[in-house]
């Protein structure tokens, strides 16, 4: 998520409601599984792009409100059409022109890079949906909160059709998979990413959006998940409550009760899930809040791990290497959460000395090509985390860290999320090796993008990473197409600030570095 400035309203302040109850039926039937999906192309081929021009923020209703929401498709803000594809652009680290590829020139990996989920029960109590503007604190309510899940599961079908023509080693999150470090939430992310008969991302009442079975974003859904393994990264939000305010004991039993201080959607008796504060939540003890070690624990035992093992639960923090199979890459996973508050990154000196900086020194006695994994950025990296964070002693700073990795010069690439947007840069410390940071958007706001990633050894001395965007795919998937529809609005109304896009330059891209 963005680095956003919540409000924590402190909830002696918050007018009581009356308690109640919703009348929606339970959803008891099996889902059945969506249609498998054909001629799945990326953006190189074709692009998915808003028919109405973005207007500026004017003050305009939140389209996160359902009665404006209800305008703005009306008007066609949530309407789409299919524009030209975009061409891969060419670039070197130093600025020079790549050479010739040899003739044993060959791809060595192929991977899926996809943060920012964000996952997120939007009828918790402890949200702040309250505070949600065009600004800072955009991220604190969407138009397509209940439809989170249908995105994420519609990026896994088409993940899986790309894979059926073109195999994909592995699926590389970008951290913020869950919103709100809520124990529901995490399980539904394990859920979608590795299949499941029955997905539902409801809690308190079982609500039925729109009368009928598979038609709205809280309806049950078969999860094929994904046909290749996948790598856990850590974000802000998988720490952080809304990915800015630490989990304590006070939060652990906010979370479990019945009032809202900072505002959360309302689905009882008919209601379209309004935001409103009070006592009328429907308690759920699915919504228990993990703290570090605990969400470690989750995610390591459930399937292979997903690169999560003994040291990782121990530790509580997502910090590990793993090779791909057949090349000389190792990726080095960061984690940059900052549990004590605030959505910026951190990286701590302490899990240099003790992780980090061994784990480099061995990947370059092995002779491999390192990958940096993490959330953050290195501009994002703070000694505080930000609103709401508290300063750490021994916090590693971005020209610090810069530096450090700039002493390893088989560090290549480096894949990051956190910012909803397209982005590449050279990272150049002073006097010291430089790689290529790039960043993908996310598939909680427009363009509701991953990347598939390739990585070349062009047999001239040069490596070349190819980075292709691709929106996720709606073919038989109704719900997911409903998803994109309120996405395309959040954006086109002006509600969601700066353009996830990013330049033409930093979208499709050959990214080129001269090999260790």
């Amino acid at each position: 998520m963005r680095a956003c400035l919540f409000a924590f309203v402190p909830l002696a302040v918050v007018v009581a409601c009356s308690s109640s109850s919703s009348t929606e039926t339970p959803k008891t039937e099996q889902p059945k599984p969506v249609p498998t999906l054909t001629g799945v192309k990326t953006t190189v081929d074709e692009t998915i792009a808003p028919k109405k021009a973005r207007q500026s923020y004017t003050a305009g209703p939140n389209p996160g409100n359902p009665d404006a929401l209800d305008t703005y498709l009306a008007q066609g803000f949530g309407d789409t059409q299919v524009a030209a594809g975009q061409k891969y652009t060419t670039r070197v680290i130093d600025g020079s022109t790549p050479p010739a590829a040899g003739a044993a020139a060959k791809r060595v990996a192929r991977f899926v890079h996809i943060p920012d989920f964000q996952l997120a029960d939007d009828e918790s109590p402890t949200r702040l949906a309250s505070f949600d503007a065009s600004s800072s604190t955009d991220a604190a309510m969407r138009p397509q909160d209940a439809y989170l899940c249908s995105m994420a599961n519609a990026a896994v079908r088409t993940i899986n059709a790309l894979h059926a023509k073109d195999p994909i080693g592995f699926v590389l999150l970008g951290g913020d998979n869950a919103d709100s470090a809520q124990g529901n939430e995490v399980s539904w992310v394990l859920d979608i990413l590795s299949g499941a008969d029955k997905v539902e991302c409801d809690s308190g009442n079982d609500d039925d959006l729109v009368p009928g079975a598979s038609n709205d974003g809280k309806d049950p859904f078969k999860a094929d998940g994904l046909k290749m393994p996948w790598k856990w990264v850590t974000g802000n939000h998988d720490v952080l409550v809304q990915g800015n305010v630490a989990v304590n004991e006070s939060r652990k039993t906010e979370v479990l009760g019945t009032r809202s201080g900072g505002g959360t959607r309302n689905y009882a008796g008919g209601s379209r899930g309004a935001v409103e504060r009070g006592d009328f939540v429907i308690a759920d003890p699915r919504r228990a809040l993990l703290d570090r070690k605990e969400l470690m624990n989750k995610v390591a035992s459930h399937g292979d791990g997903h690169g999560l093992g003994d040291a990782q639960k121990q530790s509580g923090k997502a910090i590990y290497t793993f090779d791909v199979d057949g090349a000389p890459i190792r990726f080095l996973v960061l984690d940059t959460g900052c549990e004590t508050g605030g959505a910026d990154g951190m990286i701590h000196q302490a899990d240099v000395d003790s992780t980090i900086k061994p784990a480099l020194d061995k990947a370059k006695a092995d002779g491999k090509w390192v990958i940096l994994a993490s959330h953050h950025s290195t501009a994002s990296l703070t000694d505080d985390g930000g609103a709401f964070g508290v300063p750490q002693a021994d916090a590693v700073l971005q020209d610090k860290w810069e530096a450090f990795i700039g002493s390893y010069p088989n560090v290549v690439f480096s894949m990051v999320g956190h910012s909803h947007q397209h982005r590449v840069r050279t990272v150049a410390p002073p006097g010291g090796h430089s790689f290529w940071e790039v960043m993908t958007s996310s598939i909680a706001d427009f363009p509701n993008q991953f990347r598939v990633v390739e990585i070349f050894d062009q047999d001239n001395g040069w490596i070349m990473l190819r980075a292709t965007c691709v929106d996720y795919a709606t073919e038989g998937d109704a719900v997911a197409a409903e998803a994109r529809r309120r996405a395309v609005t959040d954006f086109t109304s002006g509600w969601t600030p700066g353009d996830g896009q990013g330049k033409e330059d930093e979208r499709n891209v050959e990214l080129w570095i001269k090999k260790p």
